[in-house]
């Protein structure tokens, strides 16, 4: 039997190309591509928004066999400027995408991501379904204002860690001449309508902010499990603002248009969703409605993982779903 503790990982590879790649509107992307450069094209699609991609990244795909593309969406990571949120939209991200493609001379590609990715990954294929040979998605996330509620709202998963979403809420690091009249911490629109406005300058409020806000994300990524944060860095700042740009305009989509499209639209695109049944940012109730949307497409459940991709059980199951793909291309 296979030993699930240990993660199934292809071994850790360099970019063969890096680029900096203009988009418009003064951004610039970090983009790499790593692997066989006449292999399948894989577009990797990380989480956040607001977050980057990473070395280990690149590891879910056999480098004999892929040509692995990563990039740092608009404002996080390497990408600059690094936190700006002017001209950084949901429809702006899916052009980006388009504009690699073409750059990279690419026809069509797999499209992988989690999360975050895995919506953006979803819209791409809605909106370029012409392009894709495939989805590979973990922990699906539909960015439904139900899905926007159940993590920001006293009402969803806040009810299983009260002392965090405290923490989260309080707002006690502000002084009266930051503070933003009225702080509040009932609704969701209330809540991240206080939190855009604390995050969008560098100040010393705008980083205990990003710590807030880093630390109630991790507590739910980790069950609670994490050591909480406790030093401000550019970096968190940065990833907080995006995030909270995004979900404060919903993440610039329409509600529930993703369920609403699928089966017309991605019914012919073969597709992977693998899911951990105890996902609490993600339930696992967005994967599998999405599968019932998309019949022929298969599912994986976890019964041990969460929402991390770094979890064994995760990871196995992700480097299986590209080994499968490319078994299914003959």
């Amino acid at each position: 039997m296979e030993n699930m503790d240990t993660p199934k990982s292809y071994p850790a590879i360099e970019p063969f190309a890096t680029h900096m790649l203009a988009v418009g509107d003064g951004h610039t992307l970090y983009l790499e591509e790593s692997g066989h450069l006449q292999g399948i094209p894989v577009i990797f699609l990380h989480g956040g928004p607001g977050s980057y991609c990473k070395p280990q990244h690149r590891c879910f795909f056999n480098p004999r066999h892929y040509r692995i593309i990563l990039f740092d969406q608009r404002g996080a990571g390497r990408s600059t400027p690094a936190g700006n949120i002017q001209h950084n939209t949901t429809q702006h991200l899916l052009t980006d995408m388009e504009t690699i493609r073409q750059y990279l001379g690419i026809d069509n590609w797999l499209v992988f991501g989690g999360s975050w990715g895995a919506t953006l990954g979803l819209l791409y294929a809605l909106t370029y379904p012409e392009r894709v040979l495939g989805l590979i998605l973990r922990g699906t996330f539909l960015a439904r204002q139900h899905d926007l509620t159940w993590f920001y709202h006293h009402n969803g998963v806040a009810r299983l860690f009260p002392q965090y979403w405290e923490a989260f809420t309080n707002f006690k690091f502000l002084t009266e001449k930051c503070a933003y009249p009225p702080v509040k911490k009932g609704e969701v629109a209330d809540l991240l309508s206080t939190y855009n406005y604390l995050l969008r300058d560098d100040t010393p409020q705008a980083h205990q902010a990003a710590l807030a806000w880093s630390n109630w994300e991790g507590t739910v990524i980790s069950m609670a499990q994490f050591p909480r944060l406790t030093e401000p860095t550019l970096e968190l700042l940065h990833a907080a603002r995006v995030a909270c740009h995004y979900i404060s305009n919903n993440c610039f989509i329409e509600d529930n248009i993703i369920l609403q499209q699928a089966t017309a639209r991605l019914a012919h695109i073969p597709t992977q969703l693998i899911h951990g049944q105890q996902d609490l940012i993600c339930p696992l109730e967005s994967a599998y409605q999405l599968h019932q949307a998309l019949p022929h497409s298969q599912l994986m459940v976890l019964p041990n993982s969460g929402h991390l991709s770094s979890d064994p059980a995760m990871f196995n199951a992700l480097v299986q779903a590209t080994d499968s793909f490319l078994q299914q291309q003959g």
